[in-house]
């Protein structure tokens, strides 16, 4: 009985831990790593990070609501609103965000792809996103009439597109100008005008390019920080950070749903781009729900939402948790 006790045990406990399956990390190899993780779902259920606890669900970054709430959105999704005349407003710590007719904020989904434009939101998560239907839109001042398009969805219904991407609506926005849906799950954000991320400023910021000079940043570098000394940015200047309650090995993630809110999982990239690291530092981790993120020395690595500008730092020393990342992979201690 107590060799039965001990094995169900350690069965459960690798349950919470994560199924790991690793190239690289922890063997002290030069290699770039690459590391697949997949959470369980008991780790799910009760692993919210450092965010607000509040349940997201599976897979699309929210949960369906239950009772009347679900039967609202399943009326929704069942007879979506045109679009209208968009619009472009400025949300406060979101950006300059497309918003339809009735002043409601427009969605992109990182799991869609705008090339060729396909939807990856179905079923549940349809319930949550509705789809917007591409008849009766039309661009205002600001926005390309020639970026408005439209995708046909599984079931049949063609969705309104925006440079690509499918267009959603959030059912937790409730009144013109919320944008509760921005940064759920880490894959849904407030679309720019130009299809990108408002967040980021649209395509602009995303497609790498220093601001002042107009050449290609490298994705990945160290910069002399006056406090902190040494540290590691993305390629639009952005601090990079790692967080306590993640582990290296085994892999394991801390941040998971309303976390991701707050703190943005960074990008993969090219080993070899990065400026001032050794390349057998640079790799990535398949997160839970399927996207793929940055880690240095095996670590998962995120971006602050609370810096604003490129060179900041602000994220440091957070909840104690969170720390900027110096060139040889390592946290960098906490201000005295």
């Amino acid at each position: 009985m107590g060799n039965r006790n001990r094995a169900t045990t350690a069965a459960a406990g690798s349950v919470l831990t994560a199924i790991l399956l690793a190239s690289g990390c922890g063997s002290g190899g030069d290699d770039a790593r690459t590391v697949t993780v997949r959470a369980a779902g008991a780790e799910r259920a009760v692993g919210h990070g450092a965010g607000d606890g509040e349940d997201y669900g599976e897979g699309y970054g929210a949960g369906a609501e239950a009772g009347a709430d679900a039967d609202a959105d399943a009326d929704a999704e069942e007879n979506p609103s045109p679009a209208g005349k968009l619009s472009v407003r400025d949300i406060p710590k979101v950006g300059n965000v497309v918003t339809d007719g009735a002043g409601a904020t427009l969605y992109r989904f990182d799991k869609d792809t705008a090339q060729p434009p396909r939807s990856n939101c179905v079923d549940t998560c349809a319930t949550l996103w509705p789809a917007v239907p591409a008849d009766g839109a039309q661009a205002p001042a600001g926005v390309d009439a020639g970026l408005l398009g439209s995708v046909e969805r599984p079931d049949g219904t063609r969705q309104l597109t925006l440079a690509g991407w499918p267009v959603y609506r959030y059912a937790k926005d409730t009144l013109p100008g919320e944008a509760k849906g921005e940064g759920v799950g880490g894959t849904w954000h407030a679309l720019a005008a130009d299809g990108g991320k408002a967040v980021d400023g649209g395509k602009a910021a995303d497609g790498g390019k220093a601001a002042d000079t107009g050449k290609e940043s490298a994705p990945l570098s160290a910069v002399d920080d006056a406090k902190l000394g040494k540290l590691l940015v993305d390629g639009q200047g952005r601090t990079l950070y790692r967080f306590g309650k993640d582990s290296a090995w085994p892999m394991k993630f801390g941040c998971l749903d309303a976390c991701l809110n707050t703190w943005k999982p960074a990008a993969p990239v090219e080993a070899e781009k990065a400026v001032g690291i050794p390349a057998g530092l640079v790799g990535s981790s398949e997160r839970p729900d399927g996207t793929r993120q940055l880690t240095i020395d095996c670590w998962p690595v995120y971006t602050f939402t609370g810096d604003t500008a490129p060179g900041q730092t602000n994220g440091h020393g957070v909840q104690g948790l969170w720390f900027a990342v110096n060139d040889a992979g390592k946290k960098i201690p906490a201000k005295g």
